[in-house]
């Protein structure tokens, strides 16, 4: 599968996982020269606490548009280590 903004694909893997209607990407599947490390964070319940990336490609920015979980709760530890993406940011399989 692949994550795509702007005609750039943004990550690639065969080993995603789907939780609640989002794909995961491993980490190490990103095209990290488009990444940067947001401040923003927000809270799930179950899921802890998700931190996110802003990419920017060709000189366009998408904010916050992935996110992950450093540190998720016992029961999300399937989605450690692991990228999902929304705003605008098409998932092909």
């Amino acid at each position: 599968m692949k994550a795509v903004w702007n005609d750039v694909v943004l990550a690639e893997s065969d080993d995603v996982i789907t939780l609640e209607g989002n794909v995961y990407f491993p980490m190490d599947s990103l095209n990290k020269e488009y990444f940067e490390e947001s401040k923003s964070t927000s809270l799930c319940i179950w899921k802890g606490k998700a931190n996110y990336f802003s990419v920017n490609v060709n000189g366009e920015p998408n904010k916050n548009c992935a996110w992950y979980y450093p540190k998720p709760s016992f029961l999300a530890k399937k989605i450690k280590n692991r990228v999902a993406f929304w705003q605008d940011v098409q998932i092909i399989k």
